[in-house]
């Protein structure tokens, strides 16, 4: 059994490379796991610096010069970036804030509502329904609760937040300018030829340029079209709702799903089983089907080739470690295990010769 594993171990470790590129992996997972809030605003920065690369790449292309194509890069992230802390979170936050003060009127509606149902179906009565509007109404005292003692308690992590907004952009500014040098400074701790290293950061170049650039378009395409659209209508809280239709772009096959429930929700309460609720129910339905099959193969020129039980998987275990970013980043970072395994360097295994038939 021991000859088995020495064999096993011999065979996939048998060059210098996987070694370093072993050990490469774990430090990241150990630092990520055990420095993860120190290292967000960093691991941001290099994300958003690589978003932007795609504005240089092509101002590069046309003749601009390398200072003038990081310029203009970094005026439209620092453009976007305040843009977003100044009008679209306060917005945000303004109009949750209505959602939580009229969430005990809504719940009335809702009540209301269910209570016609004992009188169309036998399956429901009277007592069922006003016993789970109870345990709605205590679920949601609770939830208050919660987000009070959550906002409480997160009060001594503002300083940090307000270091993190100022560090990102100057952070991003750096990463644009001294690409290279930094990229030649990590360089230098690996080996001089790195075949194996070099497949899988070609790979993984391709890959996640694709995926993170187009899924940051599609999630703005997208949250606009809501919001213009649930104006348009006139449905309750545009923004909040379009920004949870937008983020749902994130989450593969389950992000549109759950975000249906919310927004269908709203409407039914604000308008009940009307016209109004049925063209919002058709606008949504465009929007999600326009998504899926006309932005998605538009923006990523390269599909991610895997099958959706893996993908679902990588979102729940990734999302499990890393929360959020871990969920944005499942995708990528299956790609890079994918990668990494496709390009392994395996042993080419000899031929077995039929001694009998060369003693023949």
């Amino acid at each position: 059994m021991l000859g088995i594993v020495r064999s096993w171990f011999d065979r996939l470790f048998a060059e210098e490379e996987t070694v370093v590129l072993l050990l490469l992996i774990a430090a990241v997972l150990v630092l990520m796991l055990t420095l993860g809030n120190v290292l967000v605003p960093i691991v941001a920065s290099i994300v958003l610096a690589f978003m932007m690369q795609g504005i240089i790449a092509r101002l590069s292309r046309i003749g601009a010069p390398q200072w003038l194509s990081i310029t203009v890069a970094y005026i439209v992230f620092v453009s976007v970036f305040f843009g977003v802390l100044v009008v679209l979170l306060p917005l945000v936050w303004q109009q949750l804030i209505n959602l939580f003060q009229e969430l005990p009127t809504m719940l009335r509606k809702l009540q209301h509502a269910l209570l016609v149902l004992p009188e169309r179906s036998e399956l429901f009565t009277e007592q069922q329904i006003r016993e789970w509007m109870a345990i709605a109404s205590k679920e949601l005292g609770s939830v208050g609760q919660y987000l009070l003692s959550f906002s409480l308690a997160q009060l001594p992590n503002l300083l940090g937040l307000m270091i993190n907004i100022v560090l990102i952009p100057i952070l991003v500014f750096f990463f644009l300018k001294d690409k290279a040098a930094i990229l030649g400074w990590l360089a230098s701790f690996l080996p001089t030829r790195r075949p194996l290293l070099s497949a899988v950061w070609s790979e993984m170049n391709v890959q996640v340029a694709n995926y993170v650039r187009g899924k940051a378009v599609e999630i703005v395409i997208v949250g606009v079209v809501s919001y213009i659209s649930f104006e348009v209508i006139g449905l309750n809280y545009p923004a909040l709702l379009a920004l949870l239709v937008g983020l749902s772009v994130v989450i593969p096959y389950i992000g549109a799903a759950v975000v249906t429930l919310p927004v269908l929700l709203v409407g039914y309460i604000q308008w009940g089983w009307g016209g109004e609720f049925f063209t919002l129910f058709m606008v949504y339905s465009v929007i999600q089907g326009l998504d899926g099959n006309v932005l998605v193969p538009l923006l990523f020129s390269e599909a991610v080739n895997m099958h959706p039980v893996a993908i679902i998987l990588a979102v729940l275990v990734f999302g499990g470690l890393w929360g959020l970013w871990g969920v944005f980043f499942a995708i990528p970072l299956a790609t890079l295990v994918k990668a990494i395994i496709y390009a392994w360097p395996r042993p080419v295994r000899k031929p077995r010769v039929d001694t009998d038939v060369l003693a023949d």
